[in-house]
């Protein structure tokens, strides 16, 4: 029996485009693949390992011909609209209050700026759960084991009573191998709305 839904928030609530970024990004620094550096650097940061004028500060260095802004554009440039109708559903599910929300997401600081400067119902949406863990506040990341742990034991949880919902196949299975259900949904043609429709297996 599902007692708990446990949500990523980017493709699952708001669209990004991670390809159009990926194409940008190459273009402005010049490369035809991200090195393993940058790749490291973008890890540590999401995790909070790194301040956000740690983070900026090594772009800078790395690549003097770009403006901060520039890099903070190109950063945020996989962000893309949020829909209603996924905010509706969530605060449907709250109001219900049949199970326990809780969003767990890969996201860093600028990327939060940015939504709450954009987004104007984010804080309606974050309000919707019962816990909201974002990783740089965690300092921990998906696909680690360590932060569905940190999950299940700050809430008291059992793995099997919980629904983890994410778009990145490496995070599902890594929630599998730990006794979660999951459901990989593909941003392309599902959407979270159609949640129990989707699982209706589970429910």
């Amino acid at each position: 029996m599902i007692k708990t839904l446990i949500f990523d928030f980017g493709d699952v609530f708001i669209n990004l485009d991670k390809e159009g970024a990926m194409a940008n990004a190459l273009d402005l620094f010049k490369v035809n693949e991200l090195p393993e550096e940058l790749i490291a650097i973008n890890a540590l940061y999401e995790q909070g390992l790194l301040s956000t004028e740690e983070f900026l500060e090594f772009y800078c260095i790395n690549f003097p011909e770009l403006s901060k802004d520039e890099i903070i554009d190109a950063w945020n440039y996989i962000l893309c609209d949020f829909p209603v109708r996924r905010l509706e559903f969530i605060q449907q599910l709250a109001k219900d209050n049949v199970y326990q929300l809780i969003l767990l997401s890969n996201t860093n600081a600028l990327h939060i700026e940015c939504i709450q400067k954009h987004i104007s119902f984010f804080e309606d949406f974050k309000a919707c759960f019962n816990k909201f863990y974002l990783s740089h506040e965690v300092m921990m990341r998906k696909p680690d084991a360590a932060i569905f742990e940190f999950v299940l034991s700050e809430n008291n949880l059992k793995p099997e009573e919980c629904l983890f919902i994410d778009d990145t196949t490496e995070n599902t299975e890594a929630a599998k191998a730990l006794g979660f259900n999951v459901w990989n949904n593909n941003p392309k043609s599902e959407d979270i709305i159609d949640l129990f429709s989707h699982k209706k297996e589970l429910f």
